[in-house]
């Protein structure tokens, strides 16, 4: 018998992990360069607060693509070979690696030259989410999809404890490191990619416009208020109490780690977050998944303005970690809510409004803390976040009841078709 977790005896979707493994070590490892390195260059010539802008500004540019592509990359993770794909968006993360690498050799890195790469990496992550997120299910059975999801958030939470230690290392040794670094590691989530079998495709009614045909997942998820109240309780609460985006200030001039500190706190929340995950994969969530999830964004926000009181290295990374697993405890609720609610057909349209919204609370969540640190200061601002993300939760438990109602992450239907237990 295998030892291996039931998802990864599918040869598919072992490519798929370990696909998606490879790709997250190496974005995180060029995130937490990216960020120092704009943090660094700006603190040069000016002072913390004006510094903190310029770290914004990349959640900014990395947003913009998403927002303006979400309609078109949807409505192509239902028409395209999802594969192919997430196999282009990959390439394109390989070739910013490589530029960044080379300006990085010759000492030539500047601030419009980030921007720009960043904004090509908001690209790349604008087509790659909705087309994975629509790939997985395709790639296991329902009955073990919640599992196949854990399993593919420790992917996701892995690369996230690894890559930002490793680019803080590498870029220690080296500037060129950890972008050489991350190119290989692009190669093999290529190799990955290519790895995936063929699977069918779900026809779109070619009756409709492709114009009526992308619109259709925001018809979805407007009228799905599960959906819709759980993709938006996410997008508010990171928004307001995204932390991490000010972590190369905390780490440069709160605690002065430098950047093998900042290595440390940019993986705390996910070592939380992977614990997690893995529990979740032994154990899946099976009741009151809803006021489950939203007991843990209550908790994600209180960890959020502990963090920001602390002045000690390990308290800070002891909140990070708690903030991480109450994360990824929302994460896999939400994800498993979404694709077992979401019909196949749909899905790629779905998961592009949710990356939408996803994208939002993280790239806009920086900005919002950028632009908030520059005008009160960036311990406020972190404190400020965290304490808005506990009043969303009240606010959603009051607005979207179907919230606190949610006992499974069976649908309806397939509820009502279940037996009920009886008592011996």
């Amino acid at each position: 018998m295998s030892l291996l977790p039931e998802p990864l005896r599918i040869a598919g979707f072992r490519a798929f992990w370990i696909a998606r493994l490879s790709t997250t070590i190496a974005q995180m490892a060029m995130v937490i360069v990216i960020g120092w390195q704009v943090y660094d260059i700006a603190r040069h010539t000016m002072g913390t607060e004006a510094a903190a802008l310029r770290l914004g500004i990349i959640g900014l540019v990395q947003f913009v693509p998403l927002f303006l592509l979400t309609l078109v990359t949807g409505w192509t993770a239902d028409r395209i070979d999802r594969r192919w794909i997430a196999r282009a968006s990959v390439t394109l993360e390989l070739l910013c690696a490589l530029a960044l690498g080379w300006m990085a050799w010759r000492h030539t890195t500047t601030l419009p030259a980030i921007y720009v790469i960043a904004a090509l990496l908001g690209v790349a992550r604008a087509f790659a989410g909705p087309a994975l997120g629509a790939l997985a299910p395709n790639l296991v059975p329902r009955e073990i999809l919640p599992r196949a999801i854990a399993l593919s958030s420790i992917a996701w939470q892995v690369g996230a404890i690894g890559g930002p230690a490793l680019g803080g290392y590498l870029y220690a040794l080296a500037p060129v490191a950890p972008y050489a670094a991350s190119a290989l590691l692009f190669v093999i989530a290529l190799a990955g990619l290519f790895a995936i079998p063929a699977i069918p495709r779900p026809e779109l009614d070619r009756s409709l416009n492709p114009w009526r045909q992308m619109i259709e997942g925001l018809h979805y998820v407007r009228h799905n208020r599960l959906v819709l109240g759980a993709i938006s309780l996410d997008l508010f609460a990171v928004l307001l109490g995204g932390a991490t985006a000010m972590l190369p200030v905390f780490a440069r001039d709160v605690l002065h780690a430098g950047p093998e500190g900042l290595g440390h706190l940019r993986a705390a929340p996910a070592v939380g977050a992977t614990l997690t995950a893995a529990f979740f994969a032994a154990r899946p969530l099976k009741q009151d998944v809803g006021v489950k999830m939203l007991a843990a964004v209550a908790v994600f926000g209180l960890a959020t303005v502990i963090f920001g009181l602390s002045r000690s290295m390990p308290l800070s990374l002891a909140c990070l970690a708690v903030l991480g697993a109450a994360d990824m405890f929302s994460v896999y609720v939400r994800q498993s809510l979404i694709q077992l609610y979401t019909p196949d057909e749909m899905r790629g349209r779905v998961s592009s409004v949710s990356s939408l919204f996803i994208s939002a609370s993280n790239e806009l969540g920086e900005t919002e803390s950028g632009f908030l640190a520059a005008l009160i200061g960036p311990i406020p601002a972190v404190i400020a976040g965290g304490i808005g993300a506990v009043i969303v939760v009240f606010v959603w438990g009051w607005k979207f009841p179907e919230l606190r109602l949610a006992r499974s992450f069976d649908p309806p239907d397939l509820q009502a078709s279940k037996p009920k237990e009886t008592a011996a």
